[in-house]
C-alpha cells in the first residue's frame, strides 16, 4: 500500500480541544467508530454506528419532506458532458471538482460522463419531458444519493470526495411559489437542526459571491462550532428560470400562453454529522442528542449467581417495554473493571466506544427495587436541583440507573438517555442526589 493510501492507526487517546481542535475532531470520529479513512484518497468509510446516525437523520428529514408534499425519486449517477455544458455559470462553478468517466471496460466513450456532483442538469432534462401544462405543476421531488466532488483537502464527514446527501428539486408555476418553497425548505432544515440535532443555527441569504452556481438566490443555515467557526449545515436555492430556459422546461399557462417554470433546489449532507460532533462533543469524546442516538438506552445484565433466572428476565421485560415506546436500545453484556462499592454503588472503568459511557460516577447512580412493578415511578419530579428517591435503603437483586440524559435534547448530554444496570447488590443507601441542573426523563 502506498503512503498516499496508507490508513493511520486508530487513536488510543482523544486530543483535548484546547490543544488541537482539528485533531480532537478526527480522534472522536475514529475512536467512536463513526467513520474511517479508506484506501481511496479523499473518500471515507462510514462505519455501522456512524451510518445508524445518518439513517436516523434521514428518517427525521424524510418525514418532514413528505409532510410538505414531496416524494422521493432517483436519477442516474452519470451525466453526459453535453448536459453539464449547457449552463455556463453552473459549469464554471463545478468544473474544478468534476470527476470524469472516459472509458467503459475496454471501450473509449464517445462522450465523456460526469460523475454526479449535483443533479440539476439531469433532472432538468427529465422535467422538460414531464411538464406540459400548468396542471403538471408543481413537481416536488427529493433524491437520496451520493455525489462526487474532487476535493483537494478532505476531512471525515465535513469534506470528502464522495459523500451522501439529499437533494430536492422542484418546479413551480410562479416566481412567488418558487420563493415560498425555497424559504419553506430552509425552515424545514432549521427546525430539524434545532429540534432533532439540538444544534442552534442562524438562517439567512448568502452573498452573490457565495451563492450556488446558476442560482438567483441562495439561503443557508449556519451553525457555530466549539472552535468559534461557522459551519454551513444546509442550503436552499431559488433557481428562478435559469435552468428552465437552458433545459427548455416549458408549460402551457392558464391563459394559454407558454411559460418557463421557476425552479428550486435544496440539500443537506453527512456534513451534518460532523456539525453535531463539533457542537456537542467535549474532551471526553462523542455526545449525541437522544433523537439521533442509535442507542438511547443500554441494558447490561451483570452475570452473578442465578442471574439467568432472576436478572435476565427482568432485563428482557425492560427491553420489551422500551421497544413498545419506540426507544432505541441495545442489550449487551459488559463487565465492570471494578466491583460496586458497598456504600456508594460506584462502578468505574466501563468503556465501550459505541456507547461513550466511560465512567459511571457515584453522584449519578441510584438504586430501584427489583420487585417494583415499574421503576419509572421511582424517579420523582425535579424539586429545585434535587431528586427524591424512595425504597432504596435495602436492595438485593436490583436495578442501578445512571442518569446521563438532558430533557428533550436541549442540554448537552452523553449519547445514552439512560444506562440500566441489572445485577446483585448487597446494599444501597442513597437518600437524594444532585444532578447538577439536569432533568430526568424516561422518553426518547
Amino acid at each position: 500500500m502506498s503512503k498516499e493510501t496508507e490508513i493511520p492507526d486508530l487513536p488510543t487517546e482523544i486530543t483535548p480541544q484546547s490543544q488541537d481542535f482539528g485533531r480532537w475532531y478526527i480522534d472522536v470520529v475514529r475512536r467512536a467508530e463513526l467513520a474511517d479513512y479508506s484506501p481511496v484518497k479523499g473518500c471515507m468509510v462510514i462505519r455501522p454506528y456512524g451510518y445508524a446516525i445518518w439513517e436516523l437523520m434521514q428518517q427525521g428529514l424524510d418525514r418532514r419532506f413528505k409532510a410538505t408534499g414531496h416524494v422521493n425519486a432517483y436519477f442516474p449517477l452519470f451525466i453526459p458532458e453535453s448536459l453539464l455544458m449547457k449552463e455556463t455559470e453552473h459549469v464554471e462553478g463545478f468544473a474544478p471538482q468534476v470527476a470524469w468517466v472516459t472509458q467503459g471496460g475496454t471501450e473509449v466513450l464517445e462522450e465523456r460522463l460526469v460523475v454526479r456532483p449535483t443533479s440539476e442538469t439531469i433532472i432538468g432534462t427529465m422535467y422538460a419531458k414531464w411538464v406540459q401544462s400548468w396542471r403538471d405543476l408543481p413537481i416536488l421531488i427529493n433524491q437520496w444519493a451520493n455525489v462526487v466532488r474532487w476535493e483537494k483537502v478532505t476531512r471525515l464527514f465535513l469534506r470528502t470526495t464522495e459523500f451522501l446527501w439529499q437533494e430536492g428539486h422542484t418546479a413551480h408555476e410562479t416566481a412567488e411559489e418558487a420563493e415560498e418553497e425555497t424559504r419553506k425548505m430552509l425552515g424545514v432544515y432549521k427546525d430539524f437542526a434545532e429540534t432533532e440535532l439540538a444544534m442552534p443555527v442562524v438562517d439567512g441569504q448568502k452573498t452573490d459571491s457565495e451563492k450556488f452556481a446558476g442560482a438567483q438566490r441562495t439561503y443557508s443555515i449556519e451553525a457555530l462550532m466549539r472552535d468559534g467557526r461557522a459551519l454551513q449545515a444546509g442550503t436552499s436555492h431559488n433557481l428562478g428560470q435559469n435552468f428552465a430556459k437552458v433545459f427548455d422546461i416549458k408549460f402551457q399557462a392558464r391563459d394559454k400562453s407558454v411559460q418557463y417554470v421557476y425552479g428550486t433546489s435544496w440539500g443537506v449532507s453527512t456534513r451534518m454529522i460532523g456539525g453535531v460532533i463539533m457542537t456537542h462533543g467535549d474532551d471526553g469524546g462523542l455526545i449525541l442528542p437522544p433523537r439521533i442516538a442509535p442507542y438511547q438506552v443500554v441494558i447490561v445484565p451483570i452475570p452473578r449467581g442465578n442471574w439467568r433466572e432472576t436478572v435476565l428476565p427482568r432485563a428482557q421485560a425492560i427491553r420489551d417495554d422500551l421497544v413498545a415506546h419506540g426507544v432505541h436500545h441495545r442489550h449487551r453484556f459488559l463487565r465492570c473493571a471494578h466491583q460496586y462499592s458497598a456504600s456508594g454503588g460506584t462502578c468505574h472503568g466501563i468503556w465501550d466506544p459505541h456507547f461513550g459511557l466511560r465512567r459511571v460516577l457515584q453522584s449519578a447512580i441510584f438504586g430501584v427495587p427489583h420487585d417494583a412493578d415499574d421503576f419509572e415511578p421511582c424517579i420523582r419530579e425535579r424539586v429545585g436541583e434535587r431528586f427524591e428517591l424512595r425504597n432504596v435503603n435495602s436492595l438485593a437483586d436490583g436495578i442501578v440507573v445512571s442518569q446521563i440524559f438532558a430533557d428533550k435534547g436541549l442540554i448537552h448530554h452523553r449519547q445514552l438517555a439512560l444506562a440500566v444496570y441489572l445485577g446483585r447488590r448487597e446494599r444501597a443507601a442513597i437518600d437524594e442526589l444532585d444532578f447538577q441542573d439536569r432533568k430526568v426523563a424516561f422518553t426518547a
